[in-house]
């Protein structure tokens, strides 16, 4: 069965199960090939304790670009204490000290150093995730209420050589509050400042009113790479 086969028959599959039996659904039929990532985000804790509760064996992706909140890598500590995950960690091949020296501010040089930032602090270490696990399906939190790059997503789609899967893709967010209250789960320490959205501490600022389109990037974009087609052609993503 082709990528694009594959991805149709998932998404059907997948419109009338509930998160949870979504996420057990594709971990049962696709085992080994299906990994998860998190930025350990505003809402991170949702889609982190479905896995943890459906289908834990499922490997969690962490990409720490260098430039995260303070804050992100204190939740992601808490997160862990709380949940059975295998949780691995990439990084860029290069520091972020090496960055600043060689490269400087790169989010703030335009659309070519947005976009070569985007290349090595995200894009590279996820590829590279996806190649040494062997994974060609990826699950996201993706949600089609957080931004307008995100309304018209079917529940598994493909991007160029990996399948994405949203298990959480038509939440709105009454549902994802409902969610933390119900299973009592911990916010990110930003969310009581105004954050809705979380990303590197360079190009994310609380929302003041805006929507959350609006507090990253300066509101120019919302999408950091992942989740847009890279221009690399020997890039699964």
């Amino acid at each position: 069965m082709t990528l694009d086969s594959l991805s149709e028959v998932l998404s059907s599959d997948l419109a009338d199960l509930s998160a949870g039996e979504r996420i057990s659904h594709l971990y049962e039929r696709l085992g080994d090939r299906i990994m998860a990532t998190t930025s350990f985000g505003i809402q991170a804790a949702v889609t982190l304790h479905l896995i943890h509760e459906h289908a834990p064996k499922i490997p969690v992706v962490f990409i720490d670009t260098g430039y995260l909140f303070p804050e992100t890598y204190h939740y992601m500590e808490e997160l862990m204490s709380l949940f059975d995950l295998d949780l691995r960690i990439y990084q860029p091949t290069h520091s972020a000290a090496r960055m600043q020296a060689i490269w400087g501010d790169l989010w703030d040089q335009g659309k070519e150093g947005a976009e070569r930032y985007a290349m090595l602090t995200k894009i590279e270490p996820m590829n590279r995730a996806l190649r040494e696990s062997g994974a060609d399906v990826w699950l996201s939190g993706l949600r089609r209420s957080q931004s307008k790059t995100r309304q018209n997503r079917a529940f598994v789609e493909r991007q160029k050589n990996t399948i994405k899967a949203y298990p959480i893709l038509d939440w709105a967010d009454a549902q994802v509050e409902l969610y933390f209250q119900k299973h009592e789960l911990p916010r990110h320490p930003l969310a009581a400042k105004g954050y809705v959205t979380m990303g590197d501490w360079h190009s994310t600022r609380p929302a003041d009113g805006d929507d959350a389109e609006a507090t990253r990037f300066n509101g120019q974009k919302y999408e950091c790479g992942l989740h847009l087609d890279s221009k690399t052609s020997d890039f699964q993503i």
